[in-house]
């Protein structure tokens, strides 16, 4: 999706790029490992790993990454089941790194990082070894100094500026005052003033009102390069064309030639189907995020109409998921939607919609929703998500199901990335949902019956 608040964007970032003094990459492309932020998953990356195809790096030396158990602990020094402390997440980065590098016979790798995966990627280059291995870094929306610095208020978490973890990592490295390792050349990424997690303000953390001591240029670092991309929200400064643009300048010194992914004639689609909670088999366990296999679950895919989101025929692909959780490889159709209709028990039958797949993709993941109780008044449960993006009514035009107020979505800042809407009746009909350009459709199902519609931007 090319809209004109990326061509500016895109401008203002590579006048920034082409002031900095950094040596590009040799001609022969490194492996690059992409890790994801808290409570993510490699998914997130299929369209920056697009982007890098489309402009030649090889599809062989990108890696996406899941971390098990994504998200972080409440207070990093005490063990919290189903959580990840910072020691954990580097020594899965460590594991994952040492893994690419004896699979591409590399000396070093570039390491891409979002959110938390920043400080993961900071604390492994500086605390792990990773200084020997990694030449450059690039980091999006790294909450560098913290979400917040208050004291008295969570100062054990990981995010919190005055943490132990966050005030070793920011520890001057030399005379100058640096706050990155040497040795690697840095980048990061950062949006003007529309990151929720660099705000002045604690309204996106739950304590509106409460300073929180860390500015719009909270991601920002002495000692690399620094570029802000104006209005482009927590996630876009990683997984946004400006971002991507920026990124590949940094290592490569060129302009990239497409910031769209190059349609294929063939696609491949695979990836991994995820549960929820401790224990993805057991429904007590919780409904957080885990990124561990589905085993047993069932997947079917159907092509889909355009216009209606109804099922052309048959289902093209069928699979009960195994131990790994990988399904796949399916031979999907150029220009065409699907339904992704995922099946386990204890949870929802989930039908995901996405729109057309322009490249073949091995990180199309794939997890069902648990129905909350505040839903089971609903005849039909839709829910209209952005992964890779945050929803803002100031700057984005956005439908869902005809509304351009999108249910729970506030009408002011980029902070919330998914919408629901209860349908007061089950008789199944189409639903499509809109954002800046991008239109996916689909239909709704009976929440009497356990089931639950997702439309899916892919943008």
């Amino acid at each position: 999706m090319h809209t004109r608040r990326h061509l500016i964007v895109l401008s203002l970032a590579t006048t920034m790029l082409a002031a900095c003094n950094t040596a590009p990459l040799s001609s022969e492309r490194p492996p690059i490992v992409f890790m994801h932020g808290n409570g993510d998953s490699a998914a997130l990356w299929q369209t920056t790993l697009w982007r890098f195809e489309s402009n030649g790096w090889p599809r062989e030396r990108l890696f996406a990454v899941d971390q098990p158990f994504p998200l972080a602990r409440d207070d990093d020094a005490v063990a919290q089941p189903g959580r990840s402390s910072t020691a954990e997440s580097m020594a899965f980065l460590k594991a994952e790194v040492e893994r690419v590098l004896k699979t591409t016979g590399a000396s070093k790798v570039v390491l891409i990082g979002n959110s938390r995966g920043g400080n993961t990627i900071r604390n492994y280059v500086q605390n792990g070894g990773g200084d020997r291995v990694v030449s450059h870094v690039v980091l999006g929306g790294n909450p560098a100094h913290g979400i917040w610095a208050v004291k008295g208020f969570r100062e054990g978490n990981e995010f919190s500026g005055l943490s132990p973890f966050m005030q070793r990592l920011n520890a001057p490295k030399n005379g100058a005052g640096d706050e990155v390792a040497p040795g690697v050349k840095w980048l990061t990424v950062r949006s003007d003033k529309n990151d929720k997690y660099a705000q002045p303000d604690g309204v996106w953390i739950g304590a509106k009102g409460m300073p929180t001591n860390i500015g719009f240029d909270g991601p920002a670092l002495k000692g690399a390069t620094n570029v802000t991309l104006p209005r482009v929200d927590h996630r876009e400064t990683s997984f946004s064309p400006a971002a991507f643009e920026a990124g590949w300048r940094f290592l490569t010194g060129e302009a990239p030639r497409t910031l769209q992914p190059v349609a294929e004639s063939t696609i491949t689609l695979s990836g991994k189907v995820t549960g929820l909670g401790l224990d993805p088999l057991n429904p007590a366990s919780g409904s957080f995020v885990n990124n561990l296999p589905l085993v047993g679950a069932r997947l079917a895919v159907f092509a889909v109409d355009a216009a209606t989101g109804a099922r052309r025929g048959a289902a093209a692909w069928e699979q009960t998921i195994a131990q790994d959780g990988r399904w796949g490889p399916f031979n999907a159709q150029p220009a065409t939607p699907y339904e992704f209709v995922l099946s386990a028990p204890g949870y929802a039958t989930t039908h995901i919609y996405r729109s057309p797949f322009p490249r073949s993709s091995a990180v199309v993941q794939l997890r069902p929703e648990r129905i909350a109780e505040a839903d089971r008044d609903a005849k039909a449960l839709v829910i209209f998500t952005r992964p890779r993006g945050y929803f803002d009514p100031q700057r984005d035009t956005m439908r869902f199901d005809g509304q351009a107020a999108l249910p729970g979505v506030p009408p002011q800042g980029a902070g919330v990335s998914s919408s629901k809407l209860k349908l007061s009746t089950d008789a199944p009909r189409s639903i499509a949902a809109e954002f800046n350009g991008e239109r996916v459709a689909g239909q709704s199902w009976p929440a009497a019956q356990g089931n639950v519609s997702v439309l899916e931007l892919t943008y």
